[in-house]
């Protein structure tokens, strides 16, 4: 249900705290997100490091952000449909496999975006 009325620094530092919930949630009952999370720890910085200029230093650190926050939703998507519906059901699957397509593509992302930056310096 939606809120109503005024949203105010308490509501605001509500969101904030289940925002951390959901994190502390992801890390402990997701291996994936564990994986990608330690992975997003060693790529920003460098990205922050290795980047050129406001744009690069942005896409080097978005992408792996980006992968995260998919990994969340698809981890949030995974919990409802085993919620919803335990047993096999093609729907659910098709779901299910969606989110990790999502995810996927963001992975894809970042090796991509890494390469077109970096390679170029390293190889060119």
């Amino acid at each position: 249900m939606a809120a109503e009325g005024f949203r105010g620094p308490k509501q605001v530092w509500n969101a904030f705290l289940w925002s951390m919930k959901g994190l502390r949630a992801g890390w402990r009952h997701e291996a994936s997100f564990r994986l990608e999370a330690c992975l997003a720890v060693v790529l920003i910085p460098l990205g922050l490091w290795l980047g050129h200029g406001g744009v690069e230093k942005f896409v080097l650190v978005l992408a792996p952000m980006l992968v995260l926050s998919a990994e969340l939703l698809n981890s949030a998507i995974e919990a409802v449909v085993d919620k919803v519906s335990p047993e096999f059901n093609e729907l659910a699957g098709r779901a299910k496999d969606m989110g990790s397509a999502a995810v996927f593509m963001l992975l894809v992302l970042v090796v991509l975006s890494w390469a077109l930056i970096l390679g170029p310096r390293l190889f060119g």
